[in-house]
C-alpha cells in the first residue's frame, strides 16, 4: 500500500513554490498518488479589468477572463508531469492561501499536504503567521514542509 493516495500542493507562480511541487510531485510519483495543485488567488475587481482594457485595446483579451494563478498552474502541471508525478490535476480558487489549502485537502480527501518554508523564519511571519505555520498547525493531515529557500 502506497504511503500516500492524494498530495495537495500549493503555488503562487514563485520559484519557492515551484520548489514545493517539484518535491510534491517527487512524492507523489514514488507513491503512485494523485497531485493537486492549487493557487489561491484575489480577483481583479471591474474597474481595474475596465482600466487594463483601456488600456490594451485590441490586446485586451489578455486580462478577461484569465487570472495570474492559471499561468502559475499551467507551470507547475508541466514541472510535476516533468517530475514524474502520473496524475496531476489543478485548481485555483479564490480566497487566502491557507484557507484555500484546507478546502483542496478536505475536498480532495488528501493525506499529504506540501508547503514551502517561504515566511516561517521572518518577523511578520512570526508575529502574522504564515502558511507553513498554518499549514503544520491546522491542516489535518500529514505535511510536508519544504526547504525551498
Amino acid at each position: 500500500m502506497p504511503a500516500y493516495r492524494t498530495v495537495v500542493v500549493g503555488t503562487d507562480g514563485s520559484a519557492t513554490s515551484y520548489a514545493a511541487v517539484d518535491r510534491a510531485a517527487g512524492v507523489a510519483a514514488d507513491s503512485d498518488a494523485q497531485l493537486v495543485i492549487v493557487s489561491a488567488y484575489t480577483p481583479t475587481s471591474r474597474e481595474d479589468t475596465s482600466a487594463a482594457q483601456d488600456a490594451l485595446k485590441e490586446e485586451s483579451y489578455l486580462v478577461v477572463g484569465w487570472t495570474p494563478a492559471e499561468e502559475a498552474l499551467r507551470e507547475a502541471s508541466d514541472r510535476a508531469t516533468k517530475a514524474g508525478a502520473r496524475k496531476v490535476s489543478t485548481h485555483a480558487e479564490d480566497g487566502a492561501p491557507m484557507d484555500v489549502l484546507r478546502k483542496a485537502v478536505k475536498d480532495h480527501n488528501a493525506d499529504l499536504l506540501v508547503v514551502g518554508n517561504k515566511g516561517l523564519n521572518t518577523l511578520s511571519g512570526r508575529l502574522l503567521g504564515s502558511v507553513p505555520a498554518d499549514a503544520t498547525r491546522r491542516a489535518g493531515v500529514d505535511v510536508l514542509v519544504v526547504h525551498t529557500s
